[in-house]
Formats: C-alpha cells, sequence, structure tokens
C-alpha cells in the first residue's frame, strides 16, 4: 500500500508497503523541460504507463489509504465542499454501468470521431490556405489537442467517474466553471447536427431531391443506436470504426499511387499539385503574399479544430468502462499515432493529388460559383484517376463515418448532462436510468439536438454546415481551454498535498508543460475563431456570431453560478481527491496475459 505523508523534513517520503522510501518534490513543478517544445512522440509510449507495474504491485495501489466508502478527504476540502455546493460522493444515485470492453473503447479512441471534419472539411482547408498551409495548421492543433487528451487522460486514471471534464473543473478549479462548461456543450451538442448536416452534403453526389427524407434516417437512427443501450451503441461504433479505419488506409495508399503515377496511364503528380499558395477568392491580402498565407493558415484553424473535436469522448466513457484506468491509458497513448497517420498523413496526402484551386473543393468562397459541394478532395482526385465505382463507394463510406462521428457526439453530450445533473447542477429528472444502467431521459434530451440539421433544408446545407462547425468548434476549443486549465490546478494540488503522481495508471513527463502549451494556443484559437469577419469584404452577421457567440455564453454561465452560489476558487490544499473516487480495487480487475497468436495480435490491436 503506497501512503505519501508529509515528513517534518524538506523532502516528503512516500510509505511502501511499511518502507519509507524518499520522494522527490515536483511542487512547484522543475522546469525540466522548456515551456515550447516540439510535438514529441516520446511521451505518448514511455515513462507514462504504469498498467505493467500496477499488475506487479497488485491491487494495493491506491493515493491514499482508504475502503470502498472513499470517506477519507482533506478537512479544507471538506468544508468547502459545503460552501461550494459540490456533492462529491454521488454513488448512491450514479446508476451506469460498466459495459464497454476493452476492444470498443480502443476502437473509439483510435476512430469514433473520425467523419466530415477530416472527409469533408478538408476541402476547405486546402482550398483557403494551400496544401502546405493546411497541413501546418492540422499538426498545430492536432498538438493542442494531444496537450489537452493528455490532461485529461492523467486526470481520468485518478478519478474515472460520471462528469468527466466538466466534473473535474468543478472539483479542482471552481463550481463555477464546470457548471458553464457543462452546460456551454457546443463541442459534442451541436457536432451531431453538423455530422448530421456533412452527411447530406456527401448524399447530394446522388440525390439532391429529397434532403429532407435523408436527414430525419439519419438523425431516427443515430437516436436509436444511443436509446437501445450502451451496448448498441458500443458495437455500432466498434463495427464503424473498422469500416473508417479501412476506409482512410485505403485512401491514403489510392493517394500514393495516384500521386507515385502507380496507376495505368496515369503519370506521376509529384508535388505539382502542391504549392504554398492561397487561391484569389478566398485571399483576404492579395497585396501582401507573405501577410496572406498566414492568414490563410489561420482560417484552416476552425476546420483542423473541427476535425479533431471528440477525442474526448475517451475519458468521458470511463464510468462506462471496463478497467477503466487501465483501458483509458492504452487509449489516450493510442491516440498520439491516429493524429499522425490519418489526420496528418492523411491531409498531406489529399494536398498532394488535388490542386489547392480546384474548384470542385468545399470552400464558402466558392459556395456562388455552383460549385459541387457534395465532394471532398479524395473524391475529387479519384474521379480525377478515372477510377469509375471506387468514387461512389468512397462518398457511401464517408456518409458512414459522418453518421458514426455523430453518434459519438450524441453519446458524449448525453454522458456530460447526465454528469451535471448528479451533482446537482441540472435537473434532476436527467439522473433517470433504465434497469440497464442507461440516463435515458439525458440521452433523449441530447437527441432532440440532432434535428437542428433540418435547418439545411430550407437553407444552403454548405452554409448551415459552417455555421454549426463554427458553433461547435468555439465549444470544443473552450472545452479544451478548461481541460489544461483543470489540469494545472489538479497538478498544483497533488504537490501542495504530497502525493506522488508518477503513482498513477497514467502520467505524461511533458507535464506541466504540456498544460501550459495547451493553454496558451487555445486561448489564442478563441480569438481568431471568426477573423475572417472583420475585414469589410467578409463582414457578415451571421458568420460573426456563430463564431464569438459561445464566449458570450459561457461567460454568462459562469458568472451566473458563481453569483447565485457563492462559489470560490479550490485552494491547492483544499482539493479533494478521494472521496466519491471508485478505488482501484472495485474498478480493475486482474489482467490475463494474452494466450495463443491470435490472441496476441487482438491485445495489439485492441
Amino acid at each position: 500500500m503506497a501512503v505519501v505523508k508529509r515528513s517534518a523534513s524538506p523532502t516528503p517520503q512516500v510509505r511502501f508497503n511499511g518502507n519509507a522510501l524518499p520522494l522527490f518534490s515536483f511542487y512547484p513543478p522543475p522546469c525540466r523541460f522548456p515551456p515550447v517544445f516540439l510535438f514529441i512522440p516520446l511521451a505518448s509510449w514511455h515513462c507514462m504507463d504504469n498498467s505493467h507495474n500496477r499488475q506487479e504491485r497488485g491491487p494495493s495501489y491506491e493515493l491514499q489509504r482508504r475502503g470502498p466508502s472513499n470517506d477519507l478527504a482533506p478537512s479544507g476540502a471538506l468544508q468547502a465542499n459545503s460552501s461550494n455546493h459540490l456533492p462529491l460522493n454521488v454513488a448512491s444515485i450514479d446508476l451506469v454501468k460498466r459495459r464497454l470492453k476493452q476492444r470498443h473503447i480502443q476502437m473509439i479512441a483510435i476512430a469514433g470521431t473520425l467523419g466530415t471534419g477530416l472527409f469533408l472539411g478538408s476541402g476547405e482547408a486546402i482550398s483557403t490556405a494551400g496544401p502546405l498551409g493546411a497541413l501546418i495548421a492540422f499538426a498545430l492543433v492536432g498538438s493542442v489537442a494531444y496537450a489537452s487528451l493528455c490532461s485529461l487522460g492523467e486526470m481520468t486514471s485518478l478519478a474515472p467517474i460520471s462528469g468527466t471534464f466538466p466534473h473535474f473543473a468543478s472539483r479542482w478549479v471552481d463550481p463555477a466553471l464546470g457548471f458553464a462548461v457543462s452546460w456551454l456543450g457546443a463541442s459534442s451538442r451541436l457536432a451531431v447536427p453538423a455530422e448530421v448536416s456533412g452527411a447530406q452534403v456527401l448524399i447530394t453526389l446522388w440525390d439532391t431531391g429529397h434532403a429532407w427524407l435523408y436527414t430525419l434516417i439519419i438523425c431516427f437512427v443515430m437516436c436509436a443506436t444511443n436509446i437501445f443501450g450502451v451496448v448498441y451503441f458500443a458495437e455500432t461504433e466498434f463495427i464503424f470504426s473498422i469500416i473508417k479505419l479501412t476506409m482512410i488506409t485505403g485512401l491514403i495508399i489510392v493517394g500514393l499511387l495516384i500521386d507515385l503515377g502507380g496507376l495505368p496511364n496515369q503519370a506521376p503528380i509529384g508535388f505539382n499539385a502542391c504549392p504554398f499558395v492561397v487561391p484569389g477568392p478566398s485571399a483576404l491580402e492579395p497585396q501582401h503574399p507573405s501577410l496572406d498565407h498566414f492568414l490563410g493558415i489561420l482560417s484552416v484553424i476552425v476546420q483542423a479544430a473541427f476535425a479533431y473535436q471528440g477525442m474526448e469522448i475517451v475519458a468521458v466513457a470511463a464510468s462506462e468502462t471496463v478497467n477503466p484506468r487501465r483501458n483509458i491509458t492504452k487509449a489516450v497513448r493510442r491516440v498520439f499515432y491516429r493524429i499522425l497517420i490519418f489526420y496528418i498523413l492523411g491531409i498531406f496526402v489529399a494536398g498532394l493529388i488535388v490542386p489547392s484551386t480546384d474548384n470542385h473543393l468545399l470552400s464558402a468562397s466558392l459556395q456562388s460559383t455552383g460549385a459541387t459541394a457534395a465532394q471532398s478532395p479524395f473524391v475529387i482526385a479519384i474521379k480525377n484517376a478515372n477510377i469509375k465505382v471506387l468514387p461512389a463507394i468512397v462518398n457511401a463510406g464517408m456518409i458512414t463515418s459522418a453518421f458514426s462521428a455523430g453518434n459519438s457526439f450524441l453519446f458524449c453530450s448525453s454522458r456530460i448532462l447526465y454528469g451535471l445533473a448528479i451533482r446537482g447542477q441540472a435537473p434532476h429528472i436527467l439522473t433517470y436510468c433504465t434497469t440497464k444502467g442507461l440516463p435515458i431521459v439525458a440521452v433523449l434530451c441530447s437527441c432532440a439536438f440532432a434535428f437542428l440539421s433540418l435547418i439545411g433544408i430550407s437553407s444552403s446545407a454548405e452554409q448551415v454546415f459552417n455555421w454549426f462547425v463554427r458553433l461547435s468548434t468555439a465549444g470544443g476549443i473552450i472545452s479544451w481551454f478548461t481541460i489544461n486549465l483543470t489540469y494545472f490546478f489538479f497538478y498544483r494540488g497533488l504537490g501542495s498535498q504530497g502525493i506522488d503522481r508518477t503513482q498513477l495508471h497514467y502520467w505524461n513527463p511533458l507535464q506541466p508543460w504540456l498544460s501550459i502549451w495547451g493553454l496558451i494556443w487555445c486561448a489564442f484559437f478563441i480569438l481568431i475563431n471568426g477573423f475572417r469577419v472583420f475585414w469589410s469584404s467578409n463582414w457578415n452577421v451571421a458568420n460573426f456570431i456563430t463564431s464569438y457567440i459561445d464566449i458570450l455564453i459561457f461567460f454568462t454561465l459562469f458568472f451566473f453560478w458563481k453569483i447565485t452560489r457563492h462559489t470560490e476558487i479550490w485552494k491547492p490544499d483544499e482539493m479533494d481527491f478521494t472521496k466519491g473516487i471508485p478505488s482501484y480495487e472495485e474498478t480493475e480487475s486482474p489482467e490475463i496475459p494474452p494466450e495463443g497468436f491470435w490472441q496476441r495480435i487482438a491485445a495489439a490491436l485492441f
């Protein structure tokens, strides 16, 4: 049993199996790494996964010695809990059940939210910033998404409970912050109609006359998948994730064959389609090329951020995952390779095979010219290569990807809403669960947002898609900002109370600099989300509102809860890291090593 204690000497000690060992103090944090660093893959594999060490030690791993009642918490925290109106131990009313298996959570982590943001939105990114500019933007936003998920993964490895990052914000920063980021909800709730609208855009490649029917079918099937229960959702996402991984892998291979001239009667393209240019219709400063190129990259930030939205679903699902600490660790560790292979390599290949000036790319600047917005860069390149059947197959695969991503966002939205309700920050009726552990009322409320996609029937589907993208992206970036801010407080609290974070199942040696990196860039992304509207030639009231209304909503919610409930920011020595958090014995079962060839393959994949 590991118990961290403060000794009278300047150096704290850790008690492990009855022996006193010195513990290196990390508060205040030592500057082992510079605050500005490259996107290093080292931390995604080494020094952060203690699963094997934990198995060797047995199930006695704890931050503090406690039983299932979880009633040991700092006295200051108990007093603050009362004044901040934040119930922590809600196990008696938290009725969701752990039914997500290891293979489910791993596939959801790898491909759960791959959707229109990459397959369809990449067209606007390439046409606006050029292939190289789009690649730079996707790499930058990918590093911020990875930093946010690493921060969330570490907090979830300590507390795999309902409510996830909004509850962490309430628990370790300020209850008003958790309330605001939960009810804002644009990162997941408005992403659902965005994905439905994106699927509708893709369907117009075949049929433009029945948009309302296709929209309703997608909405009803998506809602039914979540209403039937988490097992149906998990199996659906498992199948769709395999389809998406197969498709994006095939597209990358086909794209490379097209670029290198590997197809019959096809000359190599090389880098001929990949100049670093901004097409005239979307240029802001054509008289200043260098500035224009930079502004083109900033313009792509929204599409790139939308493509990465939803990665936090891995942590959101922790309260319904079998062996959450072990499985969340594996899932977070693999996200780096998901970003590198599917996003970075995917946008690179798309930029190689389609010129940024192609009139068929989905771009707001080209909508008035009557371009076919229902096409993506991959479909365009395959058509240009005269491959007859493949475009229709790829388009069908992209529709399933959009459905799957919207399905995941709906799941994420309902669980965040449920986590609010069980802690008194939403109507109590939202806590109702079925006998199988499904928060049915929260799911139904989240399903209602899917039908906002019907707005696109009476308006331009492409314009509505872009509106939802801006709204959901702004909310998602605010969520990332909150996650990184919460982790910084979490880090300070652990250090102040002498708790060794390296004893967690998951920890990252680049912290706290990863969270600082994420904080700085998220603040920047929020400010420049709709910067294009400030050019006189691009002023649009609807675009301005959809880009910045989330900021007003967030601060309104924050100050409403802070003023009405008189909440205070947690002090490091008052933070509670035990109450209401299940112990290791309660969540983890012994890990059974794989036997035989096929079990080893399955263990490596899932």
